[in-house]
């Protein structure tokens, strides 16, 4: 399978549709593709056959022999891409670093960077007992090494 072709064709299905853009795209050894699309607003699976549909129809199944998955990220999985983040501010993130782990509220993210805040116990300055502060920390998107939201019930 051409790499190349295969991710202008899943490029060129994603801009009928302004609000979709690509995760990730692997090919395997035994030609099974798998496409990862997310959108701001969610992915209907409408959009994700229409997706599946368009590549598909681009290939000679006599030709290559190929399995093709157009599927949506889960909740699981780490955020990947800077649109990821802004769809998710007012979310809670649990952020891991080289040196650090934050957990907190993302607040902001633009092109370069993010801002979590948080509230925090910490020990009064004077005298005995505790007060809660609140924390913010801004991270680079190249400082972030892994960044899920955190699922509240």
């Amino acid at each position: 399978m051409d790499y190349t072709k295969v991710k202008d064709l899943v490029d060129e299905a994603i801009a009928l549709n302004d609000s979709l853009y690509l995760i990730d795209l692997t090919i395997s050894a035994n030609n099974k593709i798998q496409v990862t699309v997310d959108g701001d607003k969610g992915v209907p699976l409408s959009e994700c056959i229409r997706i599946s549909r368009s590549v598909d129809g681009n290939f000679d199944r006599e030709e290559e022999d190929f399995s093709l998955e157009v599927t949506t990220p889960d909740i699981a999985h780490p955020l990947k891409v800077k649109r990821q983040y802004i769809k998710n501010i007012s979310r809670i993130l649990k952020v891991k670093t080289s040196e650090e782990e934050f957990e907190g509220t993302l607040v902001e993210a633009d092109e370069d960077k993010i801002v979590l805040n948080w509230k925090a116990r910490e020990p009064k300055p004077i005298g005995k007992g505790k007060v809660t502060v609140q924390k913010s920390v801004t991270l680079d998107y190249k400082d972030i090494k892994e960044a899920k939201v955190k699922i509240v019930f």
